[in-house]
């Protein structure tokens, strides 16, 4: 090894919990300034909105734009050293690999959304409940496809990369999808404007940043099985 050269070497369990660590944080951080502005009248804006996890372009988002880019760059990683191994399933990892960075995308733009108008259009006038966020029409045959596009795929992993992929994606479609149909349902009754439904939301991405962060740990993982230990190696020349 180059003597120039400076290594990090990753520690998956660690990562995690320290990951994990920081989305509590933002969680507790959200849902102390719900209460206070929807229990106590109490609402710094500037700090509220800083940590709502329930909106748009604040530090919640940007964590959560990170462990999706970062998914895609270790989704890279795994394709690049596939292909080099002549590997089966290169084409799959590219795959997901552009599928999380897209998600990185609409995280930030929230992309998804303008499918909401087109769809509740299509369905009709009436009362959508759990389709209010009709998104998820399109997102649940999106899923369905991904599922049997990958389902052989899933089955040659090693078993438990495959059973930390599958919670991981239990975690995240479950919020993304499930939590996302609870809350319409909720806001098409009740309206969003209240505690009762930002709590659910922030169940919503709380799901969300977990299983990304168990996929993570997971893609780690897989990378040290395929090259002996995960390393970041940088040249000081």
């Amino acid at each position: 090894m180059d003597k120039d050269a400076q290594c990090i070497s990753v520690n998956p369990r660690s990562l995690m919990k320290i990951l994990l660590g920081i989305a509590l944080f933002l969680v507790l951080a959200s849902v102390a300034g719900q209460i206070a502005k929807y229990k106590f009248g109490f609402d710094v804006r500037t700090i509220t909105e800083m940590f709502n996890i329930n909106i748009e372009r604040n530090l919640p988002t940007f964590f959560s734009m990170l462990l999706l880019l970062w998914a895609s760059v270790l989704l890279v990683l795994i394709a690049t050293v596939v292909k080099k191994a002549q590997a089966p399933d290169f084409s799959k990892w590219v795959v997901l690999a552009m599928g999380f960075f897209f998600m990185a995308y609409d995280e930030g733009f929230q992309v998804h959304e303008r499918f909401i108008e087109p769809m509740r259009n299509l369905m009709g006038d009436g009362d959508l409940g759990a389709f209010y966020y009709a998104w998820v029409i399109p997102a649940l045959f999106l899923v369905a496809g991904f599922g049997v596009f990958f389902l052989k795929f899933l089955f040659r992993l090693p078993i438990q990369t495959r059973k930390m992929f599958v919670l991981a994606a239990a975690l995240f479609v479950g919020g993304a999808i499930g939590m996302e149909l609870v809350g319409g349902g909720f806001d098409e009754a009740h309206g969003y404007d209240n505690l009762s439904y930002n709590l659910i939301s922030t169940v919503e991405e709380s799901m969300e940043m977990v299983g990304l962060i168990v996929f993570i740990r997971a893609l780690f993982e897989h990378l040290g099985l395929m090259t002996g230990s995960v390393l970041f190696r940088f040249n000081g020349k």
